[in-house]
């Protein structure tokens, strides 16, 4: 008897380990741990077979799963889309959709798939769409009618439209009119920089029309006196912000706005934001900055004579921001000045290929005073002179600025 209570006893003990064992691999939150140490190329691998909306639920299940889900590139997710699942949310939540981004590489066929889901949005009443291009303008390359028709849907169907990129694309004046007609009470802001097919006169008519209009941006070439005066009628709200980008590749360069229609704009908008970047050669820079002119924000993306920055500093009373990547090998030390002393509201600057002595430079910082919040200077645009060295420099710049300031330096590798 004692033999067989033993001989079970013996038997029992590997009996409840083996559910012992058992129970604990069953045990979820073993599991759960498990699954959490597995090397991230084994789950990458596993979740390249999951569809987009089981990503989405599986980014749900822990914090380390959440991050790493996070951290995948935008390609994965969107080699993972199936367009049924777009026309699937298209179709659920048509009724409260209101916020759409296109974003699209190169390829044309990324333009196309953005052309395609435009087209669904039939029953939609958006308010923010987007198209973006990341590279180049793949829009630009898609047959005119095909983005027309797209776009013209989001435009009749939507009524309510408030905001509007649509950058590097093909729309025209028709279809601007067709916006006005449908969205002219609500759109607030618009951006259609590099948009070829736009005349001076469509973008007028978005200006006549659509009074609350607070934000733009567009090409100078599409810029006029009558447009600038529409945005200053008394029906007009206040504008707050205008970009213009001026580039060479745009015809009507030498246009030259009334410096009384810049006035009407300060009178109705006197808070506006004028911003406006520049990407000429310098010998095309002629008709800019001989009178005054309200810019706030002023960027040079190419290399600007010391003429034109003298220029700026007398007829820029209003500039607050200055970047300037490149100028040449003759120092700007009178135009520094002449800018400290006419822009008073100037608060922001920076320099790349430029030159300028440290005495000079000591002297800009020491007019603009405390008011300089942003400061980037390369330490290469700093020429030692009989009064400063590049190593006193720093010190006598943070004493006029009243916080710690050193020059940029250029990246050694």
């Amino acid at each position: 008897m004692k033999d067989r209570e033993d001989s079970t006893s013996s038997c029992k003990g590997p009996t409840d380990s083996c559910k012992r064992v058992r129970q604990s691999a069953e045990d979820p939150g073993d599991l759960l741990s498990n699954w959490a140490r597995l090397p991230q190329e084994i789950l990458l691998h596993i979740f390249q077979y999951l569809p987009l909306l089981d990503r989405a639920f599986a980014s749900q299940v822990c914090r380390g799963w959440n991050e790493f889900e996070l951290n995948q590139p935008a390609s994965s997710y969107l080699k993972a889309t199936h367009p049924d699942l777009i026309k699937q949310i298209i179709k659920r939540h048509s009724n409260h959709l209101q916020y759409v981004s296109f974003k699209v590489d190169s390829s044309t066929e990324s333009a196309e798939a953005a052309c395609d889901i435009l087209s669904q949005l039939v029953n939609c009443s958006l308010k923010t769409p987007g198209l973006i291009s990341t590279a180049r303008p793949s829009f630009m390359e898609l047959p005119k009618s095909h983005f027309i028709s797209a776009l013209t849907v989001v435009f009749v169907n939507s009524k309510s439209l408030s905001s509007l990129k649509i950058d590097d694309t093909p729309v025209d004046d028709p279809s601007l009119k067709v916006l006005v007609a449908n969205n002219s009470d609500t759109l607030k802001l618009l951006k259609m920089s590099s948009c070829p097919h736009v005349s001076p006169a469509g973008i007028l008519c978005v200006a006549d029309q659509c009074h609350g209009l607070r934000e733009l941006a567009l090409n100078y070439h599409l810029l006029s006196d009558e447009l600038l005066l529409a945005l200053s009628s008394e029906k007009h709200v206040p504008l707050e912000h205008l970009r213009i980008d001026v580039v060479s590749e745009n015809p009507g360069q030498q246009f030259h706005t009334k410096k009384s229609s810049w006035d009407a704009m300060v009178r109705h908008s006197p808070k506006f934001n004028l911003v406006m970047y520049f990407f000429l050669y310098e010998d095309e820079f002629g008709p800019f900055f001989r009178d005054e002119i309200p810019v706030t924000h002023l960027y040079f993306g190419r290399s600007v004579s010391k003429e034109v920055l003298g220029r700026v500093g007398m007829n820029c009373p209003r500039l607050v921001e200055l970047v300037v990547c490149a100028n040449g090998l003759r120092p700007l030390d009178e135009e520094l000045i002449r800018i400290a002393e006419r822009c008073q509201h100037l608060s922001a600057i920076g320099l790349g290929e430029c030159e300028v002595s440290c005495s000079a430079f000591v002297e800009f910082v020491k007019m603009c005073g405390r008011r300089l919040s942003q400061l980037s200077i390369m330490e290469e645009v700093l020429i030692p002179d009989h009064k400063y060295s590049l190593d006193e420099i720093h010190w006598e710049v943070s004493k006029h600025l009243g916080r710690v300031w050193f020059p940029d330096m250029m990246p050694t590798w």
